[in-house]
């Protein structure tokens, strides 16, 4: 067998990383696009699961799926200040189009407020009409400098919601309903346990009244942003002039969310369960979850083998690997490599004693199992795989947590952090939200990622920038 090349992530977590999402298919830079990639199908098959995931609960929550242009007129970003001043470096442009110089150029779709906030104009005129619930799968374009598969790439794939509201009490509800959800998905299908929060008034999405995040730890300890829910009060309201009649008669603004996951929860699972010998999918979002591998060295153990394994496969829904030319450590290998939660090795002896073997992709054990209680063993030994990794992620959560009261400790922590080394932590200080406070953060390459919404921790205190009271302690860390 060959030599795995996978980096240690002990050695350069960075790399590990790069090496984990090749080596288990997931994906590919297409180095003929700058800052793209191939999402190939067992990256694709995840992203799908993910997808079906969000999209069942969307649905449970009232909102309709619709589909908007690509192409933004320009003339409709520079209708809200503060979005197009915070999209403008990244915005890919379309001056040309049929040989021709166009009369307004087209943006490429970095988000959709704007284009939204110009239907949802045509689409409502009285309260009757709200609220409205949509939301959008679609690609987005923002031109990144520093790229990273799934993480952050110049296109990418994502969700976008957004709605339109009577009252701002209704809106934030929404906001944070979503918020919930997102939350939920990570945790209960991603087996990723998340911070939820609001972000800070500097760190929050252009053009919103306020941002609310859920924040995952990795295992290098940097954070990740896997999802935002914005309350934009009025602001695309008034900018767009999406108006209706209240039932009191008057002409009124809506008020308006949008929120938002993408690809990058592929980079954040990977991140989050995988090891050094590639990748580790929880079963909820493993395209395949169970593979069967027939061993035999006769061919007269071939058929019986072979009998046993489809018939088994039937009961249970797994996947028979029995491709021809490959050898049984070759296709353990292949399947440890794309992360599949179970593997069974089925040979001649277990076909004569009515037992299969049975290995965990995270933990690696193996079992033997009666192949008549497989049907309702296999189940079992997912959830509790599913459990096991949430517990683990949680623990990691727990334990690279801590409490800092200056902000000299502060950056004595987070200081000497980077991306490759691994070493990161979830820093929990006092600190005001305040454009100085998280410029002061930002000295050392560390952020303020969100003001939780439940205090886990020891109350009010004094900002370690400001020395002002706060009513609690806010999670900084370096992200991705």
């Amino acid at each position: 067998m060959a030599q795995s090349p996978i980096t240690a992530r002990g050695q350069d977590f960075a790399a590990w990383y790069q090496d984990v999402v090749l080596e288990g298919d997931m994906a590919e830079p297409a180095e003929i696009v700058k800052g793209c990639m191939v999402i190939k199908p067992n990256g694709y098959a995840v992203w799908e699961l993910l997808q079906r995931a969000l999209d069942d609960r969307f649905k449970a929550t009232g909102h309709q799926n619709i589909y908007l242009p690509l192409l933004i007129p320009q003339s409709f970003l520079q209708k809200e200040a503060e979005h197009i001043e915070g999209f403008s470096p990244e915005l890919a442009v379309v001056t040309i189009a049929g040989g021709k110089q166009l009369e307004e150029p087209y943006v490429i779709r970095p988000t959709s407020e704007t284009i939204v906030g110009h239907f949802f104009a045509k689409w409502i005129q009285s309260w009757r009409d709200l609220p409205v619930l949509f939301n959008q799968w679609a690609n987005v374009v923002r031109w990144e400098l520093r790229t990273r598969m799934f993480l952050r790439t110049t296109e990418f794939l994502w969700q976008e919601g957004h709605t339109a509201h009577a009252t701002h009490e209704e809106a934030l509800e929404e906001t944070l309903r979503m918020l919930d959800v997102y939350a939920e998905v990570a945790e209960d299908v991603m087996a990723m346990p998340v911070i939820k929060g609001l972000k800070t008034d500097s760190e929050k999405f252009a053009g919103a009244l306020h941002s609310y995040s859920i924040e995952a730890m990795m295992q290098s300890g940097l954070a990740l942003q896997a999802g935002t829910s914005h309350d934009l009060g009025q602001n695309f309201g008034k900018a767009f002039n999406v108006q209706f009649q209240s039932k009191a008669g008057q002409l009124e603004y809506v008020w308006q969310t949008s929120w938002g996951v993408s690809t990058r929860l592929i980079g954040g699972l990977i991140m989050s369960h995988s090891d050094d010998k590639g990748l580790v999918l929880p079963p909820r979002l493993a395209p395949v979850k169970s593979v069967i591998v027939p061993i035999y060295r006769k061919d007269e153990e071939k058929g019986p083998v072979l009998e046993t394994a489809h018939r088994l496969a039937k009961e249970v829904g797994a996947k028979v690997d029995d491709r021809e030319g490959h050898t049984p450590g070759a296709k353990f290998f292949h399947w440890e490599r794309r992360g599949v939660p179970v593997v069974l090795e089925l040979g001649p002896r277990d076909v004569a004693s009515g037992k299969v073997v049975l290995k965990r992709r995270d933990t690696g054990t193996k079992e033997p199992i009666a192949q008549a209680d497989l049907v309702t063993v296999l189940p079992a030994v997912l959830e509790r795989m599913q459990t096991d990794l949430y517990n683990s992620a949680k623990q990691r959560l727990k334990s690279g947590t801590v409490i800092a009261n200056s902000l000299e400790e502060v950056e004595s922590i987070l200081g000497e952090v980077t991306a490759e080394k691994g070493n990161g932590k979830f820093v929990m200080a006092h600190v005001k939200d305040d454009p100085v406070c998280d410029a002061r953060i930002k000295e050392f390459k560390a952020t303020i990622r969100c003001i939780p919404l439940v205090d886990e921790y020891d109350g009010p205190g004094k900002c370690i920038v400001t020395g002002e009271p706060v009513d609690r302690r806010v999670v900084i860390a370096k992200a991705y």
